[in-house]
């Protein structure tokens, strides 16, 4: 990996400088904004500053550690530098480097070994003990795989076209790729590239979804013809996915409570064919309860602290505190409790996270089932980031015919 001009510092150095102090920007769409005023940039050059962007947000408490200081906005070019030097990346000496004393963190970086679990897994330190306390056995053998990066995973939209296919098309753009077994839909990339200005993409043949997540529609075990609500539908990635299993027959209402959601949402079902989602913008309690009792089947993909999609989002890590996981679980109950009397008795609804901590999964289905005895939980599964891709929960329930 090369950083041989100095605008690539400079770019690299404008990204961290609005993901760490801007207000409340997340990493992906800062990248996003940067690659796309940087027209000059070829692929290769695309890469390496995302690749060093990324990892500097990832490694950023070992990287204070080895500075000696926190980051800060006048740190910046130091805190590329340390980690330039600590990751054996090549590198020119620019200008903006000189007068930079790093001696101390050369120093830190070649003694290999770290004061505490915090600098060495490169997380806060409430989030230690989060992980002591719920996954004391196997929780630093998740955060190392957490702390590497995601590969790329294609969902293929049944709807127009098939895995093989997709991946015929796709090569012919000189884009390697491979299907994964377990994953009917998937498609995995086996080098980053821009494959948005692609035919495949611009004809709605794909998007882009990891393949656990994928799982999850799977998991719903719905049919052609059924009405399903997804309660939490965002921008709709897993709706798009339900539309394709139930082959456009039925009927999908995807909720969510930011309109600019569910319009990304209708932009993306008319490229992919979707004919059979219905939005609908939770304005207030009154929207849920019209559904009372209506649904064959329900997805809450309820929200969390997303620590099983550290890979892809690794600034999430630093925007979390205990607090808001806090107010997160409580917010996960209550929708699971509401949104529940959405299904009709005999319907079964799948309750699903991106989180890894059963307080966020297994106890919050846990404590549904003890107030709510004429549901039943047929199925759940936990996947970790260790098993090769995004960290997920899911749970599959049953309301009774009681």
């Amino acid at each position: 990996m090369k950083l041989e001009h100095r605008n690539l510092l400079l770019g690299i150095h404008s990204a961290l400088d609005d993901t760490f102090f801007g207000e409340n920007k997340y990493a992906d769409k800062v990248l996003e904004r940067l690659l796309k005023t940087q027209k000059k940039w070829g692929s290769q050059d695309r890469a390496v500053v995302s690749e060093i962007f990324y990892n500097i947000i990832r490694w950023k408490k070992r990287l204070e550690y080895y500075m000696g200081e926190g980051v800060k906005p006048g740190n910046l070019y130091k805190l590329i530098l340390v980690y330039l030097i600590w990751s054996e990346t090549e590198y020119r000496r620019f200008e903006e480097f000189q007068g930079i004393k790093i001696a101390d963190s050369i120093a830190k970086i070649k003694k290999r070994n770290f004061p505490n679990k915090a600098i060495e897994y490169s997380i806060p330190e409430w989030l230690v003990n989060q992980f002591q306390t719920e996954l004391p056995n196997v929780w630093e053998r998740e955060m190392n795989i957490l702390n590497e990066q995601a590969p790329l995973v294609l969902r293929t939209n049944a709807l127009k076209t098939t895995p093989e296919e997709l991946c015929e098309a796709l090569r012919e753009r000189n884009v390697a790729c491979h299907t994964l077994r377990g994953y009917p839909d998937a498609v995995e990339l086996e080098e980053k590239k821009n494959v948005f200005l692609t035919e495949s993409f611009k004809n709605g043949w794909f998007e882009v979804q990891d393949a656990s997540s994928q799982l999850i529609a799977y998991y719903l075990d719905i049919q052609s013809g059924m009405r399903v609500v997804d309660a939490c539908a965002g921008a709709g990635g897993k709706t798009l996915h339900l539309a394709a299993l139930m082959q456009n027959k039925g009927q999908i209402i995807a909720l969510d409570i930011h309109q600019w959601k569910l319009t990304e949402l209708k932009r993306r079902a008319k490229r992919a064919g979707a004919h059979n989602i219905e939005t609908r913008l939770i304005t207030d309690n009154k929207v849920i309860k019209r559904l009372y009792n209506s649904a064959d089947r329900l997805l809450i993909d309820a929200p969390c602290s997303g620590l099983g999609v550290l890979k892809r989002n690794p600034d999430a890590k630093w925007k979390l505190n205990d607090d808001f996981l806090s107010r997160i679980k409580i917010e996960q109950e209550n929708i699971l409790q509401d949104y529940s009397k959405i299904l009709k008795k005999g319907g079964k609804m799948v309750y699903a996270t991106c989180s890894i901590l059963p307080s966020e999964n297994q106890n919050q289905v846990e404590k549904f089932l003890s107030k709510n005895t004429n549901f039943r939980l047929i199925k759940e599964q936990s996947i970790m980031p260790s098993e090769g891709y995004d960290g997920f929960y899911m749970a599959l329930i049953e309301r009774e015919n009681e």
